[in-house]
């Protein structure tokens, strides 16, 4: 699942959970949501590492 589906998913069946008072429920849909928000932030690290290898080897470019 992309990380947005994880997060509208999590995040709905909170809702549902709420709805029909089912904390396992509630808890499942926490931990989805919780799952897109990790990967969003894996996402952000992933494009920091390849900003900073590519400014890496541009100064390699510059200094050879």
């Amino acid at each position: 699942m992309s990380t947005i589906t994880d997060k509208i998913t999590g995040k709905a069946k909170q809702v549902v959970g709420d709805l029909k008072d089912d904390a396992s429920l509630h808890r499942e849909g926490r931990r989805e949501e919780e799952k897109g928000e990790k990967k969003e932030q894996l996402d952000r690290a992933e494009e920091r590492a390849t900003d900073k290898a590519q400014e890496v080897a541009n100064l390699e470019r510059k200094t050879s």
